[in-house]
């Protein structure tokens, strides 16, 4: 797989492209990813990417040109504008996405993206939450992320994957390792009475429960 990366802040992207299984998946060939510096695109001396917004108002807006001339080459490729305007991102579209052979992930800043980008040079729009950040370069990490455990032999027990948060539509039940008592704390009994049915049973009620509390909207 092939995810491209359209910024002005290539240099963001250097460590956590170098941790963890991320590293290590770029390292063996199971992903490719490509920095595009919007810069390079950017016009005149001062390779300018943003102007002031038609019809006045606060901040600068990324301009059309510099994105065009990047994004129109990579017309095969699946094109997601990260914006606070776009649909929150879910693990069935990370799903999605990691079924594609190239991605492409723009990230927007300032006051916005010129919306003839959005209307004729990308696929889809995403955002990450209901909050505003400086820039969509912690959404594209956090997508390429999403994106690369997914993929073939990333993830050392792919079993894992059909157990997380989110895929049964509820969040996950709580976890314990050793030692069995840590200062009195107790890990539950069921989970060390080695009764695999009791187990599964406390797992999915604790499933429900956490959902219940912690987001009810997941239920409805």
């Amino acid at each position: 797989m092939r995810i491209n990366v359209v910024t002005i802040f290539p240099e963001f992207f250097a460590s956590p492209l170098e941790v963890s299984l991320v590293g290590k998946a770029l390292e063996d060939g199971t992903v490719e990813v490509v920095l595009h510096d919007l810069r390079d695109h950017g016009k005149g001396a001062h390779r300018q990417v943003d102007d002031t917004p038609f019809g006045g108002g606060a901040g600068m807006v990324m301009m059309i040109e510099p994105l065009a001339e990047v994004l129109e080459p990579l017309h095969d490729s699946h094109r997601v504008l990260l914006t606070p305007a776009g649909s929150p991102l879910s693990q069935e579209t990370l799903d999605r996405w990691a079924t594609l052979d190239e991605l492409t992930l723009v990230c927007g800043r300032y006051e916005g993206v010129d919306e003839r980008v959005a209307e004729h040079l990308v696929d889809e729009e995403t955002s990450l939450g209901d909050y505003v950040l400086l820039g969509g370069e912690i959404g594209a990490m956090a997508i390429i992320e999403g994106v690369i455990r997914l993929l073939p032999g990333v993830v050392g027990n792919p079993d894992s994957l059909e157990s997380e948060s989110f895929r049964s539509g509820l969040l996950e039940e709580p976890q314990y390792t050793r030692p069995a008592d840590f200062r009195g704390w107790q890990v539950p009994e069921v989970l060390l009475s080695g009764d695999h049915g009791k187990v599964e049973e406390w797992r999915q009620a604790k499933q429900l429960e956490r959902t219940r509390d912690r987001r009810p909207d997941l239920l409805e």
